[in-house]
């Protein structure tokens, strides 16, 4: 894939919620991070307790399972809006901008549809998960938290593709507006020339 260049802005409606929403998927994808570092100081902890003290952390293995749904999924909306995730480039990076557009809502479309019914189904296995008091098998760490954060990130995400689908859609209506919101890709000539000229200016200042 290519990689994103600057999403253009302004101060329509839809630049401004665009925004707003780009915040909370920003805190999001902050918080994920923090359980990553968390992870890795409990890694070292119980590594050591091992080895020094042969007192391995108590639950370690259940604290690591539930953590990793906040890892995978709570970055998931931020991706999107930035253009990050995996997708081929080889056909519609020749298309013209109209039928780029057009293409870009069809996929956001059907995304939509189909993380729609992820979310009823994430949502149904949280909520299935929270009745019956499922736990761990070690420490009887509650597994809801860990299940009810699939469909919160997942409807983030719905959030950012249908912020994506009315800017495909006003790109497509006002041809001579600028496409906001929506990431635009460079070739990797354009992505040299965008890190040279960010190396200059680190240099120069």
């Amino acid at each position: 894939m290519s990689d994103p260049i600057n999403i253009l802005t302004d101060q329509s409606r839809l630049s401004r919620f665009d925004q707003w929403l780009f915040r909370l998927e920003s805190a999001l994808t902050l918080f994920g991070g923090v359980i990553i570092l968390a992870l890795v100081l409990l890694a070292v902890g119980n590594i050591l307790g091992r080895w020094l003290f042969d007192l391995p952390i108590n639950g370690y293995i259940d604290w690591v399972e539930q953590a990793m749904a906040f890892m995978a999924f709570l970055g998931i909306a931020y991706t999107q809006r930035l253009g990050g995730h995996i997708r081929m480039d080889v056909v519609v990076g020749r298309l013209s901008k109209a039928r780029l557009w057009f293409v870009e809502l069809v996929s956001s479309v059907l995304m939509l549809g189909l993380i729609l019914v992820l979310i009823y189904g994430s949502y149904l296995h949280f909520n299935r998960t929270f009745v019956l008091g499922d736990s761990s098998l070690d420490i009887d760490l509650p597994t809801w938290p860990a299940k009810l954060v699939v469909p919160v990130a997942l409807s983030f995400l719905a959030l950012r593709l249908s912020v994506q689908i009315m800017a495909c859609l006003r790109a497509l209506t006002y041809p001579n507006k600028l496409p906001i919101v929506i990431p635009q890709s460079e070739n990797p000539a354009q992505t040299a020339v965008r890190e040279a000229d960010v190396l200059l200016k680190g240099d120069d200042a």
